[in-house]
């Protein structure tokens, strides 16, 4: 078994911290493969780390950087058809065999049989749970373990088709302790079969807004499908504390310096979105034909084609998606 570890940096210092929490908390170390796009000013030791044979690396001088969706292409180039594939931020903690548990959860819903092969494609998503750094130089951290509920995504009912075609959505904390569908997918918490990395590569043309929700539908309409699990295996810094500041990509300070601008990268975004769901994206970056914008809003309550809102509750509570046997396929 091996697991391609995806992580596009900028600008990080928890960099260094998430590749050993992978790396030490994994069951088995060995079958780890990272492959890091670091872009910061100054990058780090590789060849000093221990496991350094398990990661490719490439630094970009962050003055050319185009953003995150163009980083995690990068990163996706050195893909060799290993078994799984994990995607995360760099500044992720990782749980005690984070690697077992996802294995087994993504085998555990491969199982299901369905006349519409549902489960055939399983992808596991969340926003993860937060932690805190307690002491950064010691690398101290509070992980939320406490909370070993299912965490789900939906659109955010303020945001609804804010800019065109694009919504954005939230994570939503439950009560619920079972695996439920999932209608969205998050960035930072991607794990599923490494096939993935050739049927839905990273599209460098989106910068931000745009990122998720194109994945997303590009995956849906390939055959793939969302699961949120209980007691997801990572944890995630949502915000930058004071001790460890942190530049992000639109910081005025890089931002000025680049011919291309974020406000641009951003635009061209937005439209890339709108023309994914008019059909006006080539291959592979377009939408497949396993399924339909269609089916999607059957289960969603989203018409993207359109920008409607068909069912609000769906769209946007919690309670539809804990309310669904996550093993019946929701589009029978």
């Amino acid at each position: 078994m091996s697991i391609f570890v995806s992580i596009a940096s900028y600008q990080d210092p928890l960099l260094v911290s998430t590749i050993f929490s992978a790396y030490n908390n994994a069951e088995d170390k060995d079958s780890l493969v990272f492959s890091i796009c670091d872009q910061s000013d100054e990058g780090i030791r590789i060849n000093e780390i221990t496991f350094a044979n398990q990661i490719h690396y490439e630094h970009v001088d962050p003055l050319f950087s185009k953003g995150p969706c163009w980083a995690r292409h990068r990163a996706q180039s050195f893909f060799n058809e290993e078994d799984f594939f994990l995607q995360v931020d760099s500044h992720t903690q990782f749980a005690p065999s984070w690697d077992k548990i996802f294995t087994e959860q993504l085998e555990k819903i491969s199982a299901i049989q369905s006349d519409d092969n549902y489960f055939k494609k399983p992808v596991i998503t969340s926003y993860p749970r937060g932690f805190k750094v307690l002491d950064f130089e010691k690398g101290l951290f509070s992980l939320n373990t406490g909370d070993k509920h299912t965490q789900v995504i939906t659109y955010r009912k303020d945001s609804l088709f804010l800019k065109g075609s694009f919504s954005r959505q939230i994570g939503i904390p439950t009560k619920y302790k079972d695996i439920t569908h999932a209608i969205l997918m998050a960035a930072g918490c991607i794990f599923t079969k490494g096939s993935f990395v050739k049927e839905i590569p990273y599209d460098p043309n989106y910068y931000f807004y745009g990122e998720e929700l194109s994945m997303a539908l590009r995956a849906f309409t390939r055959g793939y499908s969302f699961f949120h699990i209980p007691d997801a295996p990572l944890f995630h810094l949502y915000t930058d504390t004071s001790n460890i500041p942190r530049k992000l990509h639109w910081d005025p300070e890089d931002d000025q310096k680049r011919a291309v601008k974020w406000t641009e990268l951003d635009k061209k975004s937005l439209n890339r979105l709108n023309d994914l769901f008019a059909g006006k994206v080539e291959e592979p970056m377009n939408l497949g034909d396993e399924r339909s914008l269609d089916d999607y809003a059957l289960i969603s309550g989203i018409d993207l084609k359109n920008n409607v809102v068909l069912d609000l509750e769906k769209a946007t509570e919690s309670n539809f998606l804990e309310s669904l046997d996550w093993k019946i396929s929701p589009l029978k």
